[in-house]
């Protein structure tokens, strides 16, 4: 299948209300979860996509003695997002900005780790992105990234449409069908992340719709 872009940014409120409220529980939790075991003890990491902040919350629940830096290219979902991070008490360990994730505002080497659930489907070219996290991480900083893998053909889009989205409404179906239209395959990302001068971070199929690239933290 060829790939098919979607909007690089969701950004008007009823879009960022309707993501918030699709229930991401079990990928969110698989993913904080994968990402405490192979991050620092204690650090400034960066969420690159936050959306609303989701994910955010559940690893400061895991590790408190994490610092977030969550940016995403959408008002409207860092203002649902912050309404999030304040429910959930964490406004002294969750930050919220408005940054262009291909254009970091940030030093070379700040971060101690860089994360990102779903981001890189919505970039019409995702190198830039890439080469910007390599800039901004330390030498021996933890990765890990996922997201959607475009399936092989209609049948296998349908299928897992029908699947992981049967409880959704017909605009939230769409959403997801778009989002598996726009992703990369694993041999895409695998050559994204060569050309961006990775040489130890391991690309693989983390699921059967997911893609995942990690480097544990350097010690």
């Amino acid at each position: 299948m060829q790939r098919v872009l979607e909007a690089e940014v969701m950004d008007t409120w009823e879009e960022a209300i309707e993501y918030d409220a699709m229930d991401f529980t079990g990928v969110n939790t698989a993913f904080a979860q994968n990402a405490v075991e192979i991050g620092p003890p204690a650090g400034l990491i960066l969420d690159a996509g936050t959306g609303t902040a989701r994910i955010p919350i559940l690893i400061s629940q895991m590790r408190p003695h994490w610092q977030i830096i969550g940016i995403d290219l959408s008002k409207n979902m860092l203002q649902v997002g912050s309404e999030n991070v304040e429910k959930a008490g964490l406004q002294s360990h969750i930050q919220l900005e408005l940054v262009d994730a291909k254009k970091l505002p940030y030093l070379d080497h700040h971060f101690d780790m860089v994360i990102s659930n779903s981001i890189v489907h919505h970039l019409p070219d995702p190198l830039p992105f890439f080469r910007e996290i390599k800039r901004v991480l330390k030498p021996a900083g933890a990765i890990f990234l996922r997201d959607l893998f475009r399936p092989a053909d209609e049948k296998i889009m349908d299928t897992l449409v029908n699947r992981y989205a049967t409880d959704c409404n017909a605009h939230q179906k769409k959403l997801f069908r778009d989002s598996l239209n726009a992703a990369f395959t694993l041999e895409e990302v695998n050559q994204i992340v060569k050309d961006a001068g990775f040489k130890d971070v391991k690309v693989y199929s983390s699921s059967n719709r997911h893609w995942t690239a990690e480097r544990t933290v350097q010690k």
